[in-house]
């Protein structure tokens, strides 16, 4: 059976990186008892895999794993069951099953909500102002930006793959392309907004915090984002 977990990451947590996570998890998975699946060979592990891991030093609210299950209790039971091993700064939300057709979460993965909020000493004397320019800049026709990769530099054009920027209070909130082919940081747009104000982007203006991690559903040239959570279904 294909189980997707949801989860936070939150407090210290934040600087535990994507590797140690899975070893965490690993161990959560022995400490809860669930019966996981471990791969066949010579070197037994279990099977696991995260959606779009998170950089270290951001918090969320919406993380994803998926792992396989040889059997189960409900849903409220497993949450329960893991929340009682888990380090303070990480708790599962839910405990859901996938249809066997369903891909894994890392392959399915087109987006994601950020919550961007300025730290002590890094808020903008006029908030309003700077959210008025906030929004000039992301109506903007192209937002070029030159990206880092791991085959050199390129050109990017981030205006298409923005699919959400606004002011939430004093934060700033966006919804950006994620995964394997297009995957846009916050970080790379509030960069590219200081370049369009004339200013340096401070590296630790801002914490940034993850709401949650969606899929397409839509037809070519479409969107239908859907969150991974709402993919699966509680255990009864």
């Amino acid at each position: 059976m294909k189980i997707r977990i949801k989860f936070t990451k939150q407090g210290t947590m934040k600087f535990i990186g994507h590797l140690d996570m899975m070893r965490y998890f690993q161990k959560v998975m022995r400490r809860a008892q669930v019966d996981i699946r471990y791969s066949e060979g010579f070197s037994p592990h279990q099977i696991m895999s995260f959606a779009a891991p998170l950089g270290v030093g951001l918090t969320s609210r919406g993380e994803y794993m998926d792992i396989e299950v040889l059997s189960t209790d409900d849903s409220k039971t497993m949450v329960e069951r893991m929340n009682q091993v888990m380090a303070e700064g990480t708790r599962v939300l839910s405990y859901r099953l996938l249809d066997d057709s369903c891909k894994n979460a890392m392959s399915v993965v087109a987006a994601a909500d950020y919550l961007l909020t300025f730290r002590d000493g890094y808020k903008p004397e006029d908030l309003d102002g700077f959210f008025r320019e906030f929004l000039e800049f992301c109506r903007q026709p192209q937002i070029m930006i030159t990206k880092e990769t791991k085959k050199g530099q390129r050109e990017v054009d981030l205006k298409p793959l923005i699919y959400k920027a606004e002011r939430q209070g004093e934060a700033v909130f966006l919804q950006v392309s994620t995964g394997s082919t297009d995957n846009i940081k916050p970080e790379l747009v509030m960069e590219a907004f200081y370049r369009f104000r004339g200013e340096e982007y401070p590296p630790f203006a801002m914490m940034i915090e993850r709401e949650e991690v969606y899929a397409d559903l839509g037809e070519e040239g479409s969107r239908r984002l859907v969150a991974l959570e709402d993919l699966g279904q509680d255990i009864e």
